[in-house]
């Protein structure tokens, strides 16, 4: 049976994704801070891990903990909303924690397995990558994101085959510290009118991790609704 890690897989996309992966027999082990409202935690082929993304230098402790996995898939991230000029260097360090370099420890540890076995990874970055973002820590930490999965794709030359999804906004809890004039704002820049529903992203990232062709590789995949067409 084929491991998979998902970070953030306590909720929302991370927690849709946890389920299609389950659906199709995999074993998961999900990493969160918390797992009070954890539906699936008594589930046969549930590992959890109560852990901070922040503690990046206990990110090699905690992947030894886990048995060899195929797929890593870096949902957990974070979002403020703050004006540039009124951003704590705490909330600075937290978002890129968080954002970016958790996710690039993550692939560096799971990558010491993959490239003898193979695997797949998967990042969840966002349209703001592309467009930019009032919360411009945010911004700048996805467009990273995107930017690092093409060259670690590259590092790797096809042993790990490495992608990233940018969606725009998504029904989740993060979208609580946007404005109610923000998101009905960008309701009318998409076609169907609506955010994207968390299943709807987790099954794109699914698609990436087990079954697109192994020459999708190095690539942002949009999910924007044509917010953003390129």
């Amino acid at each position: 049976m084929q491991k998979a890690i998902v970070t953030g897989g306590n909720k929302g996309i991370g927690l849709e994704t946890t389920k299609i992966l389950l659906g199709k027999g995999y074993k998961v082990t999900v990493i969160a801070r918390d797992f009070s409202k954890f539906e699936l935690k008594d589930h046969p082929n549930i590992k959890i891990k109560e852990f901070d993304m922040m503690e990046i230098d206990k990110i090699p402790q905690l992947i030894g903990s886990i048995d060899e996995v195929d797929i890593l898939i870096n949902n957990a991230g974070v979002m403020y909303t703050l004006p540039y000029d009124k951003y704590p260097k705490e909330k600075i360090d937290s978002i890129m924690n968080i954002n970016l370099y958790a996710p690039i420890k993550m692939i560096e540890e799971c990558a010491k397995y993959m490239q003898r076995k193979g695997g797949r990874i998967v990042n969840n970055a966002s349209v703001s990558a592309h467009t930019g973002h009032p919360d411009i820590w945010y911004g700048m930490s996805k467009s990273a994101l995107v930017n690092a999965t093409i060259s670690f794709a590259k590092l790797f030359e096809g042993k790990i085959i490495l992608n990233s999804v940018a969606p725009s906004p998504v029904e989740t809890d993060m979208q609580k510290s946007n404005s109610k004039e923000r998101k009905e704002a960008f309701k009318q820049n998409v076609i169907s009118k609506r955010f994207a529903e968390p299943k709807e992203i987790a099954k794109a990232i699914v698609w990436l991790a087990t079954e697109s062709p192994e020459y999708i590789n190095g690539i942002c995949l949009d999910i924007n609704n044509g917010s953003y067409p390129r």
